[in-house]
């Protein structure tokens, strides 16, 4: 160290200690014995005034929360997710990588609920892994500023006369608190007051499912034309997944419409193999990967592998009692658009609205620049020579090289198989019902199920009355 700079350190020194010495002849002799000393290293006055707020910020979370003198509010929230990177929506035992998952802890870090057991939860659907949703709905019960009352809201039970009669504050911004901490890929879009028996599961009215995919060399229009096969109410056995294990043992469902169109409008003439279209249904419930399978069949049709009328034989369940094997499309083209609830008039907030789309963009732009590049380098290869084999690639597994027409198949085991499966493991019980018929009620259940305790196994089986603890 040189002479200079040890001679410009003492200086220093000393005209701290003049300072130091002057500070305390102006506090007094009094002041200067309780006044508690500055902060190692900061004479600042501003950073002590941060370093205050910490502290008593600090001392708020490891307060416990008092929910008990806070209203609670039932209301419907829907959200929208890009379900890719998740193994479906609902929570599950044997993994925490679900939306509903980072739903409940951006729920519980807000305060907005206390525990998921005294919430009041219920979901419109439950999307498969991979599966994405723009309209999920979920209704639960809220913490509220509401005292004076409303739709929805439940007081606390040592509120007084005077608390009720108060001013009504402005309600929590729910969709704000919830944006801040979710992931980016989950989004709150809106919320609305329901009473309180309303359940996004049961008073939902209908859902809409989207399947987005490629024209590649796939026949659109014969697509189109066996689509709407689908729709009435038919027993869809053989185009979905049989979920006995959990219940599920009636397999009538009721689709309202199902088309394949273009997701821009097209010329007719139009050839272009890089065209999106869409499979759009929509139903009043579906059963577990119902969806998958029957856009696998339509990609059959659509590559002319089956013809249209396979769907209408897969339907009759008396022809065929038994689901031929083949493989679902796959899950990433899946997403549920909406789910429709009469009489619901959705809160909505312009800055948050606007928050969400500014961040669905940001994704747009990454997603469709990356698309662009991967169609440039296929236009490059094809000017040189190369041959684009326009082969359907939305299916699960290899493609085969001998194609084996459906109903050539083995099949899957029968309902009666698979009932009696899960009532030797204890899964489900059968007891003699009131009239003499079999009923079949589930033994072992899951900790998250809502559904109904036993079904009646008979041909009389109502329309819907359905476990839907699993749905695409």
């Amino acid at each position: 160290m040189s002479d200079a700079l040890k001679q410009r350190i003492t200086e220093l020194e000393a005209e701290l200690e003049k300072l130091r010495s002057q500070l305390k002849q102006s506090n007094g002799p009094e002041d200067d014995m309780t006044s508690s000393p500055p902060p190692h290293k900061n004479t600042d006055c501003r950073s002590d005034g941060k370093n205050t707020r910490k502290e008593k910020r600090k001392a708020g979370k490891d307060r416990p929360f008092d929910f008990t003198v806070h209203p609670r509010r039932h209301v419907a929230l829907r959200l929208a997710y890009l379900g890719w990177t998740y193994n479906g929506f609902a929570v599950q035992e044997n993994t925490d990588n679900t939306v509903e998952a980072r739903l409940f802890e951006a729920l519980l870090k807000t305060r907005l609920i206390q525990d998921r057991q005294s919430s009041n939860y219920h979901r419109c659907g439950r999307t498969d892994k991979g599966v994405s949703a723009f309209s999920q709905v979920i209704t639960i019960d809220l913490r509220s500023t509401q005292f004076c009352g409303g739709l929805g809201v439940t007081l606390p039970d040592n509120i007084d006369d005077g608390t009720k009669s108060k001013a009504s504050a402005a309600e929590l911004p729910y969709v704000k608190l919830l944006n801040r901490v979710l992931p980016q890929d989950i989004r709150a879009l809106d919320w609305v007051p329901v009473a309180e028996g309303f359940s996004a599961r049961f008073d939902c009215q209908s859902r809409t499912y989207r399947y987005y995919f490629p024209r590649g060399a796939l026949d659109v229009a014969l697509m189109a034309d066996a689509a709407k096969r689908y729709e009435g109410t038919h027993d869809f056995r053989n185009l979905c997944k049989m979920d006995v294990g959990n219940g599920v043992l009636q397999f009538e469902r009721t689709i309202l419409s199902a088309t394949v169109k273009p997701v821009q409008p097209l010329n007719v003439s139009s050839m272009n193999q890089f065209d999106v279209f869409m499979f759009e249904v929509k139903g009043l419930a579906f059963l577990y990967h119902q969806v998958r399978c029957m856009m696998a069949v339509l990609l059959l049709i659509g590559q002319k592998l089956e013809a249209p009328d396979i769907i209408n034989q897969l339907l009759d369940v008396e022809e065929n009692p038994r689901k031929p094997q083949y493989s679902m499309a796959v899950d990433y083209p899946l997403v549920l658009y909406d789910c429709h609830f009469e009489g619901l008039s959705w809160k909505q907030e312009t800055e948050e609205l606007n928050f969400v789309l500014s961040a669905l963009q940001q994704l747009w732009t990454q997603s469709a620049v990356k698309a662009h590049i991967l169609h440039g380098m296929i236009q490059g290869l094809e000017s040189r020579g190369g041959v684009s084999f326009n082969q359907c690639c939305l299916v699960e597994g290899s493609k085969q090289k001998n194609y084996r027409p459906l109903l050539e198949r083995p099949c899957c085991e029968s309902l009666q198989s698979r009932i009696d499966h899960f009532v030797k493991r204890g899964r489900l019980e059968r007891e003699e019902g009131e009239n003499g018929g079999e009923m079949i009620h589930r033994g072992k259940r899951s900790k998250h199920s809502h559904s109904p305790p036993c079904l009646p196994l008979s041909s009389e089986m109502p329309k819907q009355s359905i476990d839907q603890k699993k749905e695409d």
